[in-house]
Protein backbone atom coordinates (compact mmCIF):
# COMPACT_ATOMS: atom_id res chain seq x y z
CA UNK A 1 0.00 0.00 0.00
CA UNK A 2 1.35 3.38 -1.00
CA UNK A 3 0.51 6.62 0.79
CA UNK A 4 1.83 9.03 -1.81
CA UNK A 5 0.45 10.30 -5.08
CA UNK A 6 2.41 10.11 -8.32
CA UNK A 7 4.12 13.29 -9.60
CA UNK A 8 1.43 13.42 -12.30
CA UNK A 9 -1.34 13.32 -9.71
CA UNK A 10 0.32 16.00 -7.61
CA UNK A 11 0.61 18.16 -10.73
CA UNK A 12 -3.06 17.50 -11.48
CA UNK A 13 -3.99 18.67 -7.99
CA UNK A 14 -2.06 21.90 -8.49
CA UNK A 15 -3.67 22.56 -11.88
CA UNK A 16 -7.22 21.96 -10.62
CA UNK A 17 -6.60 24.01 -7.47
CA UNK A 18 -5.43 26.98 -9.53
CA UNK A 19 -8.41 26.66 -11.86
CA UNK A 20 -10.80 26.40 -8.90
CA UNK A 21 -9.36 29.34 -7.00
CA UNK A 22 -9.08 31.64 -10.02
CA UNK A 23 -12.25 30.82 -11.96
CA UNK A 24 -14.70 29.04 -9.66
CA UNK A 25 -14.23 30.38 -6.13
CA UNK A 26 -15.31 33.93 -7.11
CA UNK A 27 -18.62 32.49 -8.36
CA UNK A 28 -19.38 30.13 -5.47
CA UNK A 29 -21.43 32.44 -3.26
CA UNK A 30 -23.52 33.78 -6.13
CA UNK A 31 -24.26 30.28 -7.44
CA UNK A 32 -25.62 29.38 -4.01
CA UNK A 33 -27.48 32.67 -3.59
CA UNK A 34 -29.20 32.61 -6.98
CA UNK A 35 -30.01 28.89 -6.98
CA UNK A 36 -29.47 28.86 -10.74
CA UNK A 37 -27.52 26.22 -12.63
CA UNK A 38 -24.06 27.67 -13.43
CA UNK A 39 -23.80 27.11 -17.17
CA UNK A 40 -20.61 29.16 -17.25
CA UNK A 41 -18.93 26.71 -14.88
CA UNK A 42 -20.25 23.76 -16.86
CA UNK A 43 -18.73 25.28 -19.99
CA UNK A 44 -15.44 25.89 -18.17
CA UNK A 45 -15.23 22.28 -16.99
CA UNK A 46 -16.09 21.07 -20.48
CA UNK A 47 -13.39 23.25 -22.06
CA UNK A 48 -10.87 21.78 -19.62
CA UNK A 49 -11.85 18.26 -20.65
CA UNK A 50 -13.07 17.43 -17.15
CA UNK A 51 -16.61 16.31 -17.98
CA UNK A 52 -15.24 13.34 -19.88
CA UNK A 53 -12.40 12.71 -17.50
CA UNK A 54 -13.54 9.21 -16.49
CA UNK A 55 -14.79 8.18 -19.94
CA UNK A 56 -12.45 5.94 -21.99
CA UNK A 57 -10.33 7.70 -24.60
CA UNK A 58 -11.87 5.77 -27.50
CA UNK A 59 -15.20 7.43 -26.68
CA UNK A 60 -13.90 10.97 -26.42
CA UNK A 61 -12.84 11.05 -22.79
CA UNK A 62 -9.53 11.13 -20.96
CA UNK A 63 -9.67 7.62 -19.55
CA UNK A 64 -8.52 8.83 -16.14
CA UNK A 65 -8.44 6.46 -13.19
CA UNK A 66 -10.81 6.93 -10.26
CA UNK A 67 -8.09 8.21 -7.92
CA UNK A 68 -7.33 11.05 -10.32
CA UNK A 69 -11.07 11.76 -10.59
CA UNK A 70 -11.23 11.93 -6.79
CA UNK A 71 -8.45 14.52 -6.77
CA UNK A 72 -10.38 16.65 -9.26
CA UNK A 73 -13.66 16.29 -7.33
CA UNK A 74 -11.94 17.12 -4.05
CA UNK A 75 -10.27 20.26 -5.34
CA UNK A 76 -13.43 21.58 -6.98
CA UNK A 77 -15.48 20.93 -3.82
CA UNK A 78 -12.86 22.70 -1.70
CA UNK A 79 -14.11 26.01 -3.13
CA UNK A 80 -17.56 25.18 -4.55
CA UNK A 81 -19.55 22.01 -3.93
CA UNK A 82 -22.05 22.93 -6.64
CA UNK A 83 -19.29 22.99 -9.25
CA UNK A 84 -17.90 19.67 -8.07
CA UNK A 85 -21.34 18.12 -8.45
CA UNK A 86 -21.34 18.96 -12.17
CA UNK A 87 -18.18 16.86 -12.49
CA UNK A 88 -19.35 14.05 -10.18
CA UNK A 89 -22.78 13.53 -11.77
CA UNK A 90 -21.49 13.48 -15.34
CA UNK A 91 -19.24 10.57 -14.34
CA UNK A 92 -21.97 8.83 -12.36
CA UNK A 93 -24.50 9.02 -15.20
CA UNK A 94 -22.06 7.88 -17.88
CA UNK A 95 -20.72 4.89 -15.96
CA UNK A 96 -23.69 2.52 -16.62
CA UNK A 97 -23.14 3.12 -20.34
CA UNK A 98 -19.40 2.51 -19.98
CA UNK A 99 -19.80 -0.82 -18.17
CA UNK A 100 -22.97 -2.22 -19.77
CA UNK A 101 -23.65 -0.45 -23.05
CA UNK A 102 -23.16 -2.06 -26.44
CA UNK A 103 -20.38 -0.74 -28.64
CA UNK A 104 -22.94 1.11 -30.74
CA UNK A 105 -24.54 2.66 -27.66
CA UNK A 106 -21.18 3.77 -26.29
CA UNK A 107 -20.16 5.41 -29.56
CA UNK A 108 -23.51 7.17 -29.87
CA UNK A 109 -23.87 8.58 -26.35
CA UNK A 110 -20.50 8.82 -24.64
CA UNK A 111 -18.71 11.35 -26.94
CA UNK A 112 -21.30 14.15 -26.47
CA UNK A 113 -21.37 13.46 -22.72
CA UNK A 114 -17.56 13.51 -22.59
CA UNK A 115 -17.36 16.81 -24.45
CA UNK A 116 -20.01 18.41 -22.26
CA UNK A 117 -22.22 18.98 -25.28
CA UNK A 118 -24.90 17.00 -23.44
CA UNK A 119 -25.54 16.80 -19.70
CA UNK A 120 -26.31 13.38 -18.27
CA UNK A 121 -28.43 12.14 -15.37
CA UNK A 122 -28.53 8.97 -13.26
CA UNK A 123 -32.15 7.96 -12.66
CA UNK A 124 -32.63 5.34 -9.97
CA UNK A 125 -34.50 6.86 -7.01
CA UNK A 126 -38.29 6.89 -6.71
CA UNK A 127 -40.64 8.17 -4.01
CA UNK A 128 -41.16 4.64 -2.66
CA UNK A 129 -37.80 3.25 -3.77
CA UNK A 130 -34.99 5.28 -2.26
CA UNK A 131 -32.74 3.17 -0.08
CA UNK A 132 -34.74 0.12 -1.27
CA UNK A 133 -33.81 0.28 -4.95
CA UNK A 134 -35.31 -3.17 -5.46
CA UNK A 135 -38.78 -1.65 -4.91
CA UNK A 136 -38.58 0.19 -8.24
CA UNK A 137 -42.03 0.69 -9.76
CA UNK A 138 -41.17 2.47 -13.03
CA UNK A 139 -42.11 -0.12 -15.64
CA UNK A 140 -40.54 -0.81 -19.05
CA UNK A 141 -42.74 -3.00 -21.25
CA UNK A 142 -41.34 -4.57 -24.43
CA UNK A 143 -43.28 -3.79 -27.63
CA UNK A 144 -41.47 -5.14 -30.65
CA UNK A 145 -38.28 -3.18 -31.24
CA UNK A 146 -39.09 -0.72 -28.44
CA UNK A 147 -39.62 -0.54 -24.72
CA UNK A 148 -42.44 1.68 -23.42
CA UNK A 149 -41.60 3.25 -20.06
CA UNK A 150 -44.15 4.53 -17.54
CA UNK A 151 -43.44 5.82 -14.05
CA UNK A 152 -41.69 8.53 -12.08
CA UNK A 153 -38.20 9.18 -10.73
CA UNK A 154 -37.40 11.74 -8.05
CA UNK A 155 -34.45 13.67 -6.64
CA UNK A 156 -32.70 13.46 -10.02
CA UNK A 157 -29.64 15.68 -10.27
CA UNK A 158 -29.66 17.49 -13.65
CA UNK A 159 -33.35 16.58 -13.96
CA UNK A 160 -34.88 18.75 -16.68
CA UNK A 161 -31.44 19.81 -17.94
CA UNK A 162 -29.92 16.50 -19.00
CA UNK A 163 -30.31 15.16 -22.50
CA UNK A 164 -28.96 11.67 -21.77
CA UNK A 165 -30.40 9.60 -18.91
CA UNK A 166 -29.32 6.28 -17.44
CA UNK A 167 -32.69 4.97 -16.26
CA UNK A 168 -33.44 1.89 -14.16
CA UNK A 169 -36.84 0.27 -14.72
CA UNK A 170 -38.68 -2.90 -13.78
CA UNK A 171 -39.06 -5.23 -16.76
CA UNK A 172 -40.26 -8.26 -14.75
CA UNK A 173 -41.94 -7.22 -11.47
CA UNK A 174 -42.32 -10.83 -10.30
CA UNK A 175 -38.54 -11.18 -10.01
CA UNK A 176 -38.00 -8.25 -7.62
CA UNK A 177 -34.59 -6.62 -7.97
CA UNK A 178 -33.63 -9.33 -10.48
CA UNK A 179 -36.31 -7.93 -12.76
CA UNK A 180 -34.70 -4.48 -13.07
CA UNK A 181 -33.15 -3.42 -16.38
CA UNK A 182 -31.19 -0.33 -17.37
CA UNK A 183 -31.75 1.91 -20.39
CA UNK A 184 -30.37 5.02 -22.04
CA UNK A 185 -33.24 7.45 -22.49
CA UNK A 186 -32.92 10.65 -24.47
CA UNK A 187 -34.73 13.88 -23.66
CA UNK A 188 -37.86 14.02 -25.79
CA UNK A 189 -41.48 12.88 -26.14
CA UNK A 190 -42.76 10.83 -23.24
CA UNK A 191 -40.30 12.33 -20.77
CA UNK A 192 -41.31 15.43 -18.83
CA UNK A 193 -40.16 17.33 -15.77
CA UNK A 194 -42.21 17.30 -12.59
CA UNK A 195 -41.45 19.15 -9.39
CA UNK A 196 -38.16 21.04 -9.23
CA UNK A 197 -36.92 20.77 -5.65
CA UNK A 198 -36.04 23.73 -3.42
CA UNK A 199 -33.05 22.42 -1.49
CA UNK A 200 -31.15 23.25 1.69
CA UNK A 201 -27.76 23.09 -0.02
CA UNK A 202 -26.25 22.40 -3.45
CA UNK A 203 -28.65 25.09 -4.56
CA UNK A 204 -26.95 25.68 -7.89
CA UNK A 205 -27.68 22.10 -8.95
CA UNK A 206 -31.12 21.42 -10.40
CA UNK A 207 -32.87 18.45 -8.79
CA UNK A 208 -36.27 17.36 -10.05
CA UNK A 209 -38.87 14.69 -10.65
CA UNK A 210 -38.89 13.03 -14.05
CA UNK A 211 -42.16 11.65 -15.41
CA UNK A 212 -42.27 8.89 -18.01
CA UNK A 213 -45.55 8.60 -19.90
CA UNK A 214 -45.52 6.04 -22.71
CA UNK A 215 -41.89 6.96 -23.33
CA UNK A 216 -40.70 4.83 -26.27
CA UNK A 217 -37.07 3.73 -26.13
CA UNK A 218 -35.37 1.62 -28.83
CA UNK A 219 -34.54 -1.88 -27.61
CA UNK A 220 -30.89 -1.34 -28.53
CA UNK A 221 -30.77 1.34 -25.80
CA UNK A 222 -31.04 -1.34 -23.13
CA UNK A 223 -27.81 -1.58 -21.14
CA UNK A 224 -26.92 -5.25 -20.86
CA UNK A 225 -29.42 -8.07 -20.72
CA UNK A 226 -32.86 -7.81 -19.17
CA UNK A 227 -32.68 -8.26 -15.41
CA UNK A 228 -29.10 -7.02 -15.04
CA UNK A 229 -30.01 -3.43 -14.21
CA UNK A 230 -29.67 -3.79 -10.45
CA UNK A 231 -26.16 -5.23 -10.83
CA UNK A 232 -25.26 -2.36 -13.17
CA UNK A 233 -26.57 0.16 -10.63
CA UNK A 234 -24.62 -1.41 -7.75
CA UNK A 235 -21.39 -1.59 -9.78
CA UNK A 236 -21.88 2.06 -10.70
CA UNK A 237 -22.39 3.07 -7.07
CA UNK A 238 -19.37 1.06 -5.92
CA UNK A 239 -17.28 3.10 -8.35
CA UNK A 240 -18.93 6.45 -7.65
CA UNK A 241 -19.19 6.43 -3.85
CA UNK A 242 -15.45 7.14 -3.42
CA UNK A 243 -15.97 10.14 -5.70
CA UNK A 244 -18.79 11.40 -3.47
CA UNK A 245 -16.42 10.78 -0.57
CA UNK A 246 -13.87 12.95 -2.35
CA UNK A 247 -16.47 15.67 -2.81
CA UNK A 248 -17.26 15.57 0.92
CA UNK A 249 -13.54 15.56 1.65
CA UNK A 250 -13.08 18.71 -0.44
CA UNK A 251 -15.87 20.48 1.43
CA UNK A 252 -14.26 19.48 4.74
CA UNK A 253 -10.81 20.61 3.60
CA UNK A 254 -12.13 24.00 2.52
CA UNK A 255 -13.92 24.44 5.84
CA UNK A 256 -10.85 23.40 7.82
CA UNK A 257 -8.68 25.97 6.02
CA UNK A 258 -11.30 28.63 6.71
CA UNK A 259 -11.42 27.72 10.41
CA UNK A 260 -7.62 27.78 10.77
CA UNK A 261 -7.35 31.13 9.01
CA UNK A 262 -10.10 32.60 11.22
CA UNK A 263 -8.47 31.22 14.38
CA UNK A 264 -5.22 32.97 13.47
CA UNK A 265 -6.83 36.34 12.76
CA UNK A 266 -9.77 36.62 15.15
CA UNK A 267 -8.74 38.03 18.55
CA UNK A 268 -10.52 37.67 21.87
CA UNK A 269 -9.11 38.21 25.37
CA UNK A 270 -6.15 39.98 23.80
CA UNK A 271 -4.89 37.13 21.61
CA UNK A 272 -5.85 35.06 18.53
CA UNK A 273 -8.57 32.57 19.41
CA UNK A 274 -6.38 29.77 18.06
CA UNK A 275 -4.25 30.25 21.17
CA UNK A 276 -7.19 29.20 23.32
CA UNK A 277 -6.92 25.51 24.10
CA UNK A 278 -10.60 24.82 23.41
CA UNK A 279 -10.25 26.13 19.84
CA UNK A 280 -6.75 24.69 19.31
CA UNK A 281 -7.83 21.17 20.26
CA UNK A 282 -10.95 21.47 18.11
CA UNK A 283 -8.80 22.36 15.10
CA UNK A 284 -6.48 19.43 15.84
CA UNK A 285 -9.42 17.01 15.86
CA UNK A 286 -10.82 18.49 12.64
CA UNK A 287 -7.50 18.15 10.81
CA UNK A 288 -7.01 14.57 12.00
CA UNK A 289 -10.49 13.55 10.85
CA UNK A 290 -9.95 15.13 7.42
CA UNK A 291 -6.70 13.23 6.93
CA UNK A 292 -8.26 9.96 8.06
CA UNK A 293 -11.10 10.44 5.58
CA UNK A 294 -8.64 11.29 2.80
CA UNK A 295 -6.70 8.05 3.29
CA UNK A 296 -9.89 5.98 3.20
CA UNK A 297 -11.22 7.73 0.08
CA UNK A 298 -7.92 7.33 -1.75
CA UNK A 299 -7.66 3.67 -0.71
CA UNK A 300 -11.16 2.92 -2.03
CA UNK A 301 -10.40 4.71 -5.30
CA UNK A 302 -7.16 2.77 -5.72
CA UNK A 303 -9.04 -0.49 -5.06
CA UNK A 304 -11.56 0.42 -7.77
CA UNK A 305 -8.75 1.16 -10.21
CA UNK A 306 -7.18 -2.27 -9.71
CA UNK A 307 -10.51 -4.13 -9.68
CA UNK A 308 -10.21 -5.30 -6.09
CA UNK A 309 -13.01 -7.79 -5.21
CA UNK A 310 -13.42 -6.18 -1.77
CA UNK A 311 -14.27 -2.78 -3.25
CA UNK A 312 -17.90 -2.63 -2.06
CA UNK A 313 -17.13 -2.49 1.66
CA UNK A 314 -14.36 0.10 1.28
CA UNK A 315 -16.40 2.15 -1.16
CA UNK A 316 -19.19 2.32 1.43
CA UNK A 317 -16.71 3.10 4.22
CA UNK A 318 -15.09 5.91 2.26
CA UNK A 319 -18.37 7.62 1.42
CA UNK A 320 -19.72 7.19 4.94
CA UNK A 321 -16.60 8.37 6.72
CA UNK A 322 -15.86 11.35 4.48
CA UNK A 323 -19.43 12.65 4.52
CA UNK A 324 -19.71 12.30 8.29
CA UNK A 325 -16.40 14.15 8.60
CA UNK A 326 -17.62 16.87 6.24
CA UNK A 327 -20.73 17.43 8.33
CA UNK A 328 -18.74 17.53 11.58
CA UNK A 329 -15.95 19.76 10.28
CA UNK A 330 -18.26 22.29 8.62
CA UNK A 331 -20.41 22.47 11.76
CA UNK A 332 -17.30 22.97 13.89
CA UNK A 333 -16.08 25.67 11.49
CA UNK A 334 -19.31 27.58 12.05
CA UNK A 335 -18.69 27.18 15.79
CA UNK A 336 -15.11 28.45 15.53
CA UNK A 337 -16.35 31.51 13.68
CA UNK A 338 -19.17 32.10 16.14
CA UNK A 339 -21.85 34.53 15.02
CA UNK A 340 -19.89 35.36 11.86
CA UNK A 341 -19.99 31.71 10.77
CA UNK A 342 -23.78 31.80 10.94
CA UNK A 343 -23.99 34.71 8.51
CA UNK A 344 -24.23 34.34 4.75
CA UNK A 345 -21.46 36.89 4.32
CA UNK A 346 -19.05 34.05 5.07
CA UNK A 347 -18.84 30.66 3.29
CA UNK A 348 -18.99 28.52 6.44
CA UNK A 349 -22.77 28.23 6.55
CA UNK A 350 -22.89 27.39 2.81
CA UNK A 351 -20.32 24.65 3.33
CA UNK A 352 -22.35 23.22 6.20
CA UNK A 353 -25.54 23.17 4.12
CA UNK A 354 -23.74 21.61 1.14
CA UNK A 355 -22.07 18.96 3.31
CA UNK A 356 -25.37 17.57 4.58
CA UNK A 357 -26.48 15.98 1.33
CA UNK A 358 -23.26 13.99 1.04
CA UNK A 359 -24.57 11.93 3.97
CA UNK A 360 -27.75 11.26 2.00
CA UNK A 361 -27.25 10.82 -1.73
CA UNK A 362 -25.60 7.81 -3.40
CA UNK A 363 -27.06 5.80 -0.51
CA UNK A 364 -27.66 7.23 2.94
CA UNK A 365 -24.97 6.57 5.51
CA UNK A 366 -27.37 4.19 7.22
CA UNK A 367 -27.39 2.16 3.99
CA UNK A 368 -23.59 2.29 3.91
CA UNK A 369 -23.57 0.77 7.39
CA UNK A 370 -25.85 -2.01 6.14
CA UNK A 371 -23.45 -2.71 3.27
CA UNK A 372 -20.45 -2.74 5.61
CA UNK A 373 -22.03 -4.87 8.33
CA UNK A 374 -23.39 -7.44 5.88
CA UNK A 375 -19.95 -7.81 4.35
CA UNK A 376 -18.45 -8.32 7.80
CA UNK A 377 -21.01 -10.90 8.83
CA UNK A 378 -21.19 -12.79 5.56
Amino acid sequence: MTFSLTPEQEALRGEIRRLAEEKIAPRAAEIDRSGEYPWDIQKLLAEQGLLGYAIPEEYGGSGADLLSCCIVGEELARVCANSSLIFVVQKLAAYPIVIAGSEETKRKYLPPVASGEKLAAFCLTEREAGSDAGATKTLARREGDYYVINGQKCFITNGGLAEVHSVFCMTDPEKGYKGISAFVVEKGPGLSVGKIEDKMGMRGSQTSELIFEDCRVPAENRLGEEGTGFITAMKTLDNSRPLVGAQALGIAQGALELAVSWAKERKQFGKPIGMLQGIAFLLADMATEVEAARLLVYKAAAMADRGDPNLSIYSAMSKMKASDVAMRVTTDTVQVMGGYGYMRDHPAERMMRDAKVTQIYEGTNQVQRVVISRALLR
